[in-house]
């Protein structure tokens, strides 16, 4: 590279993402969505930005801070997107040669996604709403939308097992459901309702039907938090003549109708392997019954798996039609690598269409058959590409888009290099080591290993500052996907289940054992470990289990899952599925594989970080471990991020983002 210095913990205030690539039905022009840190650096702003595929001019479209989720009218002379002002999101559209934007939706919680019908006459809309409150005819927004009663404190009533969730806070008593709205009038009139929530949705090409994915409730119960399959309903657009297509045992993720509107394609698991199981590809013919898997052979996870710090809860490329009908295109996770895998509806192939060694995040296939995709890969955090062969084996890329300059001219970034190397009981194993910024020759340095997430997601091709950051302040990296990542075949992703702290820890320590063996410039005398999520928890058992690493950095951790269990928004299924018991008949068992079991063990110097409003991985489970070493008189130190969830790292506050980074540093710093 070109750069001159290493990345710093604040060039994070300069990064530009970019997403949602939909090209006209043209296929002439492309609308994204541009989106940086704002001025005050305490949240993020975004607009959407046009690209003339032929002459690759790019201009910014329009001007709201909020702007996203873009999409053109079935004509191409319109698009809607979603625009945030003051508390609520709602669809707003602009002729696509530009002008005044108009609000078209005035839903009274806001819009959370659209589609809009084949004729373009109408918007099929997703908003939460009250259902146990008497709704009107139309969900439109009255001027008073905060119906406050009084301003004295009110008790918060629990009848449900599912009361949280880490990026919604307390369940609000709302449901997910859809609602028409003509462009003609702005009213909103509803689709669906009920105690159930409405997941992906589809129009079918006709315009005749819709269908969608939800979880039913039984008859006499409002609240299917014990159900974790759901079906597929399809009706007509008003919502009649509602009718369930799917059998039971599958979680459906993703849908999309065939072009002919005689079937559909469904991103599904059955279950088989509990939360382990991969997501697979399924079509179903729209009269119903049993789905029919396309990649039943293919041992490879159909979705987007892999885990970084630039991006979360991005809405990725669900199955696409490919414009001649004959194939379905998919997002597959597959040795570090997501790509896009061709599946012939004739089942006589399956391929992949893009090179390997990237991140394929979001893609839309252009009339005459060319995709663009938004690709990040170890050097970039993500751009617009458009590939004009995409089956062709010597394909060729067209960048449409270069967001980040910085990074490739005014920064030197490490370049990380992928090993394989065979695990102790014969699996094989794939890992990275990246080198620190200015390394010379016969010279040690501390090396740093990083513990993804999940565990059922997996490190790989994709751009990192956290890994960046510690290679610019002279670590080594090292990191690799153990058993019960995502990548590597079904019988893989699931040899965790019930053993953690088992296979999986073994798989580290010879992923560094490895490493030792074969880079010189490794000090073993100076290691240094740091995870988040299942990786922290992987980061609190290693130091109750070895003394090699010399400090270790624990981020939005477990400590003890019987704690867990009860306090977590998923503890009471995923202890159940990935432990096997539950807090009061398998207690034993929980404290067998809970860090704090060992807590008598820990020696190594351990920097606690955790977000004060995290609800997947609750802050009690940090207090217990500090408070257990503190009271040991161990080296460590809790740090608590205000107003922060399980996401801080990828999305959260930039400011605290940038905090975060720099005690990992600090903390490394000091005691390597």
């Amino acid at each position: 590279m070109n750069g001159q210095r290493g990345i710093t913990s604040e060039d994070l205030y300069q990064i530009t993402w970019v997403n949602d690539p939909v090209p006209s039905p043209q296929g002439g022009l492309l609308v994204y969505v541009s989106r940086q840190i704002n001025d005050q650096r305490d949240g993020y702003r975004s607009h959407l930005r046009l690209i003339h595929l032929e002459t690759r001019k790019d201009k910014p479209f329009t001007f709201g801070e909020h702007d996203h989720s873009p999409s053109w009218s079935p004509d191409g002379t319109r698009i809607a997107f979603i625009r945030k002002v003051g508390g609520h999101s709602q669809v707003w559209l602009i002729p696509s040669d530009g002008g005044e934007a108009l609000q078209i939706s005035y839903l009274q919680h806001g819009v959370t996604s659209f589609l809009w019908s084949p004729d373009g006459k109408s918007l099929l809309v997703k908003s939460s709403v009250d259902v146990d409150e008497k709704q009107d005819e139309s969900a439109t927004a009255s001027s008073n939308e905060d119906r406050t009663s009084s301003v004295l404190p009110q008790e918060t009533i629990v009848d449900r097992i599912h009361m949280k969730s880490d990026s919604g806070g307390l369940w609000n008593g709302r449901r997910n459901h859809l609602f028409m709205i003509t462009l003609t009038c702005s009213e909103a009139i509803p689709v669906t309702s009920g105690h159930y929530d409405i997941g992906d949705y589809v129009w079918s090409p006709d315009g005749t039907r819709i269908a969608w994915i939800t979880t039913m409730p039984e008859e006499g119960n409002n609240h299917n938090d014990f159900t974790l399959t759901n079906h597929v309903y399809m009706s007509r657009p008003d919502g009649s003549d509602i009718q369930q297509l799917t059998s039971e045992g599958y979680t459906f993720h993703r849908l999309s109708f065939a072009p002919d509107a005689q079937s559909l394609a469904l991103l599904a698991s059955d279950r088989s392997y509990g939360n382990a199981t991969l997501v697979k590809l399924y079509t179903l013919p729209i009269s119903g019954g049993t789905p029919v898997c396309l990649s039943t052979d293919w041992d490879v996870q159909i979705n987007h798996s892999l885990v970084g710090d630039m991006r979360s809860h991005l809405v990725t490329t669900g199955p696409v039609y490919s414009q001649d009908g004959s194939s379905i295109l998919c997002l597959a996770s597959v040795h570090g690598s997501v790509r896009i895998a061709r599946f012939a509806l004739d089942g006589s192939h399956v391929d992949y269409m893009l090179p390997e060694e990237c991140e394929v995040y979001q893609f839309s296939e252009l009339p005459q058959g060319s995709i663009v995709a938004a690709v990040a890969d170890t050097q970039h955090p993500g751009d617009l590409y458009l590939y004009e062969q995409p089956g062709n084996s010597e394909i060729e890329s067209v960048r449409l888009t270069r967001s980040n300059p910085q990074l490739e001219h005014d920064i030197q970034l490490s370049t990380p290099e992928t090993f394989w190397y065979e695990s102790s009981d014969g699996l094989q194993m794939q890992g990275w080591i990246m080198k620190p910024y200015g390394l010379v020759d016969g010279v040690k340095v501390p090396t740093i290993l990083e513990i993804h997430g999940g565990p059922h997601m997996m490190y790989g091709f994709t751009f990192m500052q956290e890994f960046q950051l510690l290679a610019a302040q002279g670590y080594a990296v090292m990191y690799m996907n153990p058993r019960g990542s995502l990548g590597y075949g079904q019988q893989f992703v699931n040899a965790c289940r019930g053993d953690y702290g088992g296979g999986d820890y073994r798989d580290l320590m010879e992923c560094v054992d490895y490493a030792l063996s074969q880079y010189a410039f490794i000090d073993a005398s100076r290691l240094g470990v740091t995870g988040g999520s299942y990786g922290g928890f992987m980061t609190n058992w290693i130091v109750g289990h070895t003394d090699r690493f010399k400090a270790a950095v624990t981020q939005r951790s477990i400590s003890n899952w019987i704690s867990f269990y009860g306090v977590s928004d998923i503890g009471y299924f995923f202890t159940e599925d990935q432990i096997g018991g539950n807090a009061w008949e398998d207690t034993e068992k929980l404290w067998k594989h809970s860090p704090l079991a060992y807590v008598n063990n820990v020696k190594t110097p351990l920097l606690i970080l955790h977000s004060e409003e995290d609800l997947r991985c609750p802050i009690e489970q940090a207090e217990q471990l500090y408070v257990a070493l503190k009271r040991r008189k161990q080296i460590t130190r809790l740090v608590r991020f205000p107003g922060a969830n399980h996401e801080l790292s990828r999305s959260g506050n930039p400011h605290l983002r940038v905090r975060r980074l720099e005690h990992i540093i600090g903390w490394f710093s000091e005691y390597l």
